[in-house]
Formats: structure tokens, C-alpha cells, sequence
């Protein structure tokens, strides 16, 4: 078996060649009156210090604004719900009141901005929805007005799943042409639910082809040919992530039974704003820092592409969960961030991966949902 580590090492070249790291140092050396400086020991402060402002970490919610639509009105709704979460906590009833009064306002008075990015045939579903937000955002203020923590929760829950199901209805085909280049590889154009059974529980993932159609579309392709089941998660001295897809014997990937080459998968990281993902560069080495990405290394449970560390292209069937530290790995700015390939996060079952180790395995992964977005290079 020959396993991909992801090192330690590749965070601290990409510090040290940041130059927002210099000035930080430079800083800090000040500081510290000419203190010797412990880089091992430093390293989890300074990377506090550079972490980027109020940074998303709920997966669902990643996954909600990197869908490919451009609709204010429904981002706007979006923001407000979720904002609650930012409260909730503390019981800051005054801040919560005012944003249900605010997602209120959008979804009785701007229905027809909400409904204008909803195709024809599509527009009764997103009517229906629509009612039962302004069904439920009353609720929810019956709710905050009660102090009720709990059904907050429970109703702010219940509403984020149908802002979702609007905002799929919004999506109009795929955003973009994968370059032709990469014809000759399995694409995922839209989203897939993955369910992966381990010895300690279920975890439910989805894969966001939108973001990632090459690397998404290669892990469903896989899981749906069975390719994953039984495989062991493999040992590795760092304890941020959970690797597996080592198939056994000496290959690191998947050999095609077709063409019996190592399937080859490409870096692939699409920044927001941003027609086309980056290809086959990582983005430290396309001159980029700080990017701001679609699928980014916020939330507890990412998952990723493995690849050797020298070769941004050598990528196959190994993936890692990862679970960030909020001082050695924080949100916002995540050194892993435009170094590997997010393809998707694990949406149900973080209990599930705080618990694996070494001695764990798949037992089957399975495909529940959008397997008719996998589309197969033509032969």
C-alpha cells in the first residue's frame, strides 16, 4: 500500500512564502524584544492572528452559496436565517427578533424577485416553498418572541432546508465548459449524496459538482463501481485528518480496467467570482493568496483529494476528511486552502468521523442520490 500523506510541511512553506506572514513577523519579533522565536510553537498563534474575519463553518450553509445562481433576494432571506445561529448561543433575543424580521419582509414583499430565477416549469414547486417559508418565519417569531431556544433551533433548521430546495430550483444547467483536456474523465454536473458505512456508524456526504466536476465526478464514478468498500482508513502522524482509498497492493490509485492506466485526477479549485475552477496549479503557486473559495477547508468534515506533494495532478482514489482545529487549522484562512481539492463535505455523521481511526475501514459507500449527474467520457 502506498499511502499519500498530507505533511505539516507544506503548511509552513506556504506561511513563509505569504507576505502577510512577514509583516505578522516582523511584528511579533518587535513584540517580543528580540525574544528567539520557536517557529513549532509560534506557528498555531500566528495562523490565529492571520485567520480571516466571521468565516462560514456550517457545511450546509458552504454548500447553499456555492450553488451556481445570482438571486439578492434569496441571499439576502439566507443570510438572515443563518444569522440567528451567530445569537442563539448567548440568547440575544433583540438581534434574532430582528433578523426574522428581516428575512419576514423579503418573502412577503419580494416574492416575485425570489421567483424571477425560477424557470416556468419549475415555478408552482417554488410557489409551494415559498408559502411554507412565510409559514414557518411566522412560527419562528412566535418562537423568539416565547424565548424558546429549542424550537428556534428546530424551525431555523427546518427553514434553511427549504431555502435550499428553492434555490436548487434556481440553478439553470451547469455553469460552465470543463476544458476538453479532461474529456477523457468521469464529470459530476450538479450534486451527488454519498452514504459511507464505516465499522463505526454512517456518515451521509454530498459531492458538489458544480464546484468540482472532475474530482467529485472521479470519487462517484468510484463509489458507484464499489471501489471504496472494505478499504481500511490509513495511518497517518497528523491527527487533522481521516485518509482513506489506498487500494491494496503497490498501486496508489485507481488503475481503469479500460485503458489499465492509473486514473490521474487534476487539482481543481474554483474561487468565487471566478467563470472557471484553476486547473493543475495549486493556487500558491499561481501567485494567489487568501483566496476566497467556493468549497473551502472551513467545516468540520471537508473532504478532499489526496495527492502526492510534488504533483499537483497525481491525484486518484485517495480522499481525506478533514477536522479543523480551531487554533491550528481556523476557519477563514485554512492553509490547506487552494492546495487540495474540496470536492464535497460530510453533512451527517460528524460522530461518526470524530471517532475514526486506523483501525476502522469502509464497509460499503454508496450513492443515494444524483447518480444521473455522473456523466462518463464517451468511448
Amino acid at each position: 500500500m502506498k499511502s499519500i500523506k498530507i505533511l505539516w510541511s507544506d503548511w509552513y512553506q506556504r506561511l513563509l512564502k505569504t507576505s502577510v506572514v512577514a509583516f505578522v513577523l516582523v511584528s511579533l519579533s518587535v513584540s517580543l524584544c528580540g525574544a528567539a522565536w520557536n517557529w513549532q510553537q509560534s506557528a498555531p498563534m500566528l495562523i490565529a492572528v492571520l485567520a480571516q474575519g466571521n468565516a462560514i463553518t456550517d457545511p450546509n450553509a458552504i454548500l447553499r452559496y456555492s450553488l451556481p445562481i445570482d438571486n439578492k433576494a434569496v441571499r439576502d432571506m439566507q443570510g438572515a436565517i443563518e444569522d440567528i445561529s451567530n445569537y442563539l448561543r448567548g440568547k440575544r433575543w433583540g438581534p434574532i427578533e430582528k433578523d426574522v424580521k428581516t428575512a419576514l419582509k423579503i418573502v412577503n414583499s419580494k416574492e416575485s424577485d425570489l421567483l424571477a430565477s425560477v424557470s416556468g416549469d419549475r415555478q408552482s414547486n417554488a410557489q409551494a416553498i415559498i408559502a411554507q417559508i412565510k409559514d414557518d418565519l411566522v412560527r419562528l417569531q412566535d418562537a423568539v418572541k416565547a424565548q424558546d431556544k429549542e424550537n428556534v433551533w428546530t424551525i431555523r433548521r427546518a427553514l434553511l432546508n427549504n431555502v435550499t430546495d428553492l434555490e436548487e430550483l434556481m440553478v439553470q444547467g451547469f455553469p460552465f465548459e470543463i476544458p476538453a483536456e479532461y474529456a477523457n474523465l468521469p464529470q459530476l454536473k450538479g450534486r451527488a449524496t454519498v452514504d459511507v458505512e464505516t465499522t463505526q456508524g454512517t456518515m451521509t456526504m454530498i459531492v458538489d459538482g458544480y464546484s468540482a466536476p472532475i474530482n467529485g465526478g472521479n470519487f462517484v464514478d468510484l463509489v458507484n463501481r464499489g471501489f471504496y468498500d472494505g478499504l481500511p482508513f490509513t495511518p497517518l502522524e497528523d491527527n487533522f485528518v481521516v485518509q482513506t482509498g489506498d487500494p491494496p497492493g503497490e498501486e496508489a490509485g485507481f488503475i481503469d480496467p479500460k485503458t489499465k492506466q492509473y486514473r490521474a485526477i487534476p487539482l481543481e479549485i474554483l474561487m468565487k467570482r471566478e467563470e472557471l475552477p484553476t486547473y493543475g496549479i495549486t493556487l500558491e503557486d499561481a501567485g494567489i493568496y487568501l483566496p476566497d473559495l467556493a468549497l473551502p477547508f472551513n467545516a468540520y468534515g471537508a473532504v478532499a483529494l489526496a495527492r502526492p506533494s510534488m504533483d499537483a495532478n497525481g491525484g486518484s482514489s485517495q480522499f481525506f476528511f478533514f477536522k479543523f482545529d480551531n487554533e491550528l487549522t481556523p476557519p477563514g484562512f485554512n492553509l490547506m486552502d487552494g492546495r487540495y481539492s474540496v470536492f464535497g463535505y460530510v453533512v451527517d455523521g460528524k460522530e461518526v468521523l470524530d471517532k475514526l481511526t486506523d483501525k476502522d475501514k469502509i464497509i460499503s459507500a454508496k450513492v443515494v442520490a444524483g447518480l444521473d449527474n455522473l456523466v462518463q467520457p464517451q468511448s
